[in-house]
């Protein structure tokens, strides 16, 4: 069982970087990313920098939406400029990347 576990883990680790992508397994690794990420982020602000819980709970719910639009923006802006685009210039790899980074920073931070 354990085994399964690593190698799923594995795959989905790499899958952002392959062409085509499994869309479920770049989708999980763009996950891990933002674990990753937030918990990098808990080591350099380990307090959260809104302090009302209600308020935690808005930005928890928007800012994973508005990052999901600006990396639209961008591979938009990528895309007319004739660029490469990343699997993060879509919403759905953005706001999976920016919600389990909030997560890990909602739980976790002081």
């Amino acid at each position: 069982m354990f085994e399964i576990l690593i190698e799923f883990g594995l795959h989905a680790f790499v899958e952002p970087f392959r062409r085509p992508p499994n869309p479920w397994f770049a989708g999980t690794g763009y996950a891990i990313f933002g674990v990753i990420a937030g918990g990098l982020s808990l080591w350099a602000f380990p307090a959260l920098f809104i302090q009302a819980k209600s308020m935690q709970l808005v930005n928890l719910a928007l800012t994973p939406v508005l990052a999901g639009i600006a990396m639209t923006a961008i591979g938009a802006w990528r895309l007319r400029r004739n660029q490469s685009l990343i699997r993060l210039d879509r919403f759905a790899y953005g706001y999976l990347f920016a919600l389990s980074m909030a997560l890990v920073r909602f739980a976790l931070a002081r």
